[in-house]
C-alpha cells in the first residue's frame, strides 16, 4: 500500500493501532494539534432488532418494526470472523483497529439505494445527520447484521508532542480548544472542496 502523505499512528488501551493521515497540523497556545483521517475506511456493524410499534395493537406481527442497533464489543467478538469472511468476498480486509473497526481495500461505488441516514447525538450540541453506505449484510445464529461505512471522512483531533505518542483529545479537552481550532479546520476543509 502506497501512502499519500505524512502519517501518524494512534493507539488505544487494548494495544490496537490506527494509521492516520495528517490532514492539517496547527500550533495553538504553544501546543501542536493535528486533524487526522484514518488511512483505511472506518466501518460500523449494526444488528437489525425487532421493536414493537409505539401504538399497542392487537399483537399483530405487522406492529413490529426493525431498528438498527450498534453491535457491542461482546457481540462483536462472536460475529467478527463471519463479518471478515463476508467482506473478503468484496476484496475488503476487516481489521480491529484503535478507535474503530476499519476495512482495507477499494470500496464499491456508492449506490443511492444503499445509503442510510442516521441521526447522531453530538456531545451536548444536539443531533446531526450522518450518511452511511451499506457494504454487506449477513446472518449469525438467525440474527441479521449490516456493515456500513460513513460517507463523510471520519476525523480525529490529536495533540502532538515531541518524543511522545499522539494523544487523542478527551471530549472535554476538545470542547475547550475547539473554538481556537475551528477557523483552521474550516479553512482547510474549504480548500479541500475547491
Amino acid at each position: 500500500m502506497e501512502l499519500e502523505g505524512p502519517t501518524i499512528t494512534l493507539s488505544d488501551e487494548a494495544g490496537r493501532s490506527l494509521l492516520c493521515y495528517i490532514e492539517l497540523s496547527v500550533d495553538v497556545d504553544g501546543e501542536e494539534y493535528a486533524l487526522v483521517n484514518p488511512v483505511d475506511y472506518p466501518i460500523d456493524i449494526f444488528a437489525w432488532v425487532a421493536t414493537e410499534d409505539a401504538e399497542e395493537g392487537e399483537g399483530d406481527e405487522e406492529d413490529e418494526e426493525e431498528t438498527l442497533v450498534p453491535v457491542e464489543d461482546a457481540e462483536l467478538n462472536e460475529i467478527f470472523a463471519t463479518a471478515q469472511a463476508v467482506l473478503s468476498e468484496q476484496n475488503l480486509k476487516l481489521k480491529r483497529t484503535a478507535l474503530s473497526l476499519t476495512v482495507e481495500g477499494d470500496l464499491p461505488e456508492v449506490d443511492e439505494d444503499d445509503l442510510l441516514t442516521l441521526e447522531v447525538e453530538e456531545s451536548g450540541v444536539g443531533k446531526d445527520q450522518e450518511e452511511y453506505q451499506l457494504l454487506a449484510t449477513f446472518f449469525h445464529e438467525e440474527q441479521e447484521y449490516a456493515i456500513y461505512t460513513p460517507i463523510d471522512p471520519v476525523l480525529f483531533v490529536v495533540r502532538l508532542q515531541d518524543g511522545k505518542k499522539p494523544q487523542l483529545l478527551s471530549p472535554e479537552e476538545f470542547q475547550a480548544i475547539q473554538p481556537k481550532l475551528q477557523p483552521y479546520f474550516e479553512e482547510h476543509l474549504f480548500e479541500e472542496l475547491e
